[in-house]
């Protein structure tokens, strides 16, 4: 079964198993746990009404309680809902628009989120519905309706814009809160007004906000990240694949003191046979007591630590699978004293652990990320590809597209969205043949992996996507899921995953 790795500060664990060169296991899938027990969630119903119509948002008088037997009746769901894994994906859209849920996405996804509704109805309960715009050429108003007091959790949401250290806001803002009573609801409800669209919502976003729709510019078609929908179901039990997790962790030694986190729970839950880290923060004396400290199935940990200053940067693959080889850096004197990136050859691909240089407060260090680092790491990675695919993981430091930052406009001299650094991301990884898995696979969502701490963006998910796994073309067909674990605290940023079929 599992067993526990112990870290060697705190209480803290990391999950370990038998040794294994590949492997057919369980994979928990889309269900989550809070690891910071945050309070239970509330219980919403949706309503959807047309700009010119008079929004209702009396949560006392809602058009009907659906229930699964109900639109059984109606023809929603029909009697061959038990079947819906030989349903179109036409179908599938008709029923999803039938009961008001997002129809927009693939199939797969699709299909996830009509199972569980249908679980949630047979459970009794009521799932969040939050509705998209259903017309392409009316605008309209989603109202959600909560059950329980919002009050007290939007009072916050006025937090400013964050980057790091450096994050800057410009511009009129284009969110505001409005307030709205009903007899027994009283709650608040915060809107989002963008040209033609508008979207009010009032589900409690202290318990997940980060599948509210937060972006200063939002499209047409674009969504929120919604891990428990949209990811695909569980891999079949006989599929050879590896599951890997990467995370900058943001001084590993504070995280492991952290009372709230916990790494076993963190490894029991996603069972992963690789973990990356970047922004260790370690010294190389540090790297020693966490070695010794681990037991059979994660023999296999190799560390790099910034040399030229101490405590800062660092990067870590810790894996159950031994690899061929291990490389640490790029071989090149100007850019590896920072402890930057780990390289390690499996059977089928190589893996790189990268922590890319942030440009710093005033760009200082802008020239030399777009002029020698991200060259250098591109070269070094078309070199490897030759003898096998490469899959890059890390904070690659740079939100590449505006659907990838939430505040893009008041953001284009922020370090990680200089026009200068996503040129350079685009040119040096995306045009060399390099797929950002997490987009192939969600075009229109807006989901984060960091939010800063300095006026609370993950409490609003006001929120940057700066994580990634990039793959070659050769290997990208084989990624079964690339995603976000949004709701994992104890650092500023998310960890992600891949899922990559053998």
């Amino acid at each position: 079964m599992i067993q526990a790795v112990k870290l060697g500060f705190g209480n803290s664990i990391f999950l370990s198993s038998a040794a294994v060169k590949c492997r057919s296991s369980k994979y928990l899938g889309p269900n989550y746990v809070n690891l910071t027990m945050g309070k239970k969630r509330c219980l919403s119903l949706s309503v959807t009404v047309k700009l010119g119509d008079k929004p209702d948002v009396d949560a006392s008088k809602p058009e009907k309680s659906t229930s699964k037997a109900s639109m059984r009746e109606s023809g929603v769901l029909g009697d061959d809902s038990v079947n819906i894994e030989k349903m179109t994906l036409q179908q599938i859209k008709s029923r999803l628009r039938s009961i008001r849920i997002p129809a927009k996405g693939p199939k797969h996804e699709l299909l996830s989120a009509l199972k569980n509704f249908m679980d949630n109805q047979d459970g009794g309960g009521s799932s969040d519905l939050q509705d998209q715009v259903v017309s392409d050429d009316m605008p309209t108003v989603t109202i959600t309706n909560s059950k329980r007091k919002a009050k007290e959790n939007l009072e916050k949401n006025d937090a400013q814009e964050t980057h790091k250290d450096s994050d800057m806001s410009v511009g009129n803002r284009t969110n505001r809160r409005i307030k709205q009573s009903s007899e027994k609801s009283n709650s608040k409800i915060l809107e989002h007004t963008t040209g033609k669209q508008l979207v009010i919502t009032s589900t409690d976003m202290k318990d997940e906000p980060w599948t509210i729709l937060t972006h200063k510019k939002p499209q047409k078609g674009w969504m929120a990240y919604n891990p428990k929908t949209m990811r695909p179901p569980p891999i079949a039990a006989a599929t050879a694949h590896m599951k890997l997790i990467s995370w900058n962790v943001n001084g590993l030694r504070a995280l492991l003191k952290l009372e709230s986190f916990s790494a076993m729970q963190l490894a029991q839950r996603e069972n992963f046979d690789v973990l990356c880290l970047q922004e260790t923060k370690l010294q190389e004396k540090d790297v020693d007591a966490i070695r010794l400290s681990l037991l059979e199935g994660f023999d296999n940990s190799y560390w790099t630590c910034s040399v030229s200053k101490l405590g800062y940067s660092g990067t870590a693959i810790i894996s159950r699978i031994k690899p061929h080889s291990v490389r640490y850096g790029l071989g090149l004197s100007d850019h590896d004293s920072e402890g930057r990136l780990v390289t390690v050859e499996f059977d089928n691909f190589y893996l790189l652990c990268g922590y890319v240089p942030n440009s710093g407060d005033g760009l200082k260090r802008l020239s030399y990320r777009i002029t020698q680092w991200d060259p250098s790491l591109s070269n070094y990675m078309k070199d490897l590809e030759r003898l096998k695919p490469v899959i890059l993981t890390g904070d690659l430091n740079c939100a590449h597209q505006e659907i990838d930052i939430w505040n893009p406009a008041g953001n284009k001299r922020s370090a990680g969205f200089t026009d200068e650094e996503r040129h350079s991301f685009q040119t040096n990884f995306l045009d060399k043949g390099f797929v950002d898995t997490f987009r192939e696979q969600h075009p229109d969502t807006v989901g984060y992996t960091y939010w800063g701490y300095r006026h609370g963006g993950r409490k609003t998910n006001k929120g940057w996507r700066l994580d990634y796994f990039l793959a070659s073309e050769s290997i990208a067909d084989q990624v079964y899921d690339s995603y976000i674990l949004p709701d994992v605290a104890g650092s500023d940023h998310s960890p992600i995953g891949l899922i990559l079929k053998l």
